[in-house]
């Protein structure tokens, strides 16, 4: 996947996160969902299509239930 603009991006982070440094951030892009540290917001993102993030929040909060 090409690296998307995300020049426009509003990062967030999770509700249920603390100020411990442990965290990731997220932005909704028009064709993915970027992800980054929340340490190194200048750093690395990935990236993700919408399917591959429903995959993966959806086994997250499947193993989260179990």
């Amino acid at each position: 996947m090409p690296t998307p603009d995300q020049t426009t991006a509003r990062w967030f982070t999770s509700s249920r996160s603390t100020n411990n440094g442990d965290c990731v951030e997220c932005a909704v892009l028009p064709d993915a969902i970027a992800v980054r540290d929340s340490k190194d917001r200048t750093g690395p993102t990935l990236h993700f299509s919408a399917d591959q993030w429903t995959a993966f929040v959806t086994q997250l909060t499947a193993r989260r239930v179990s």
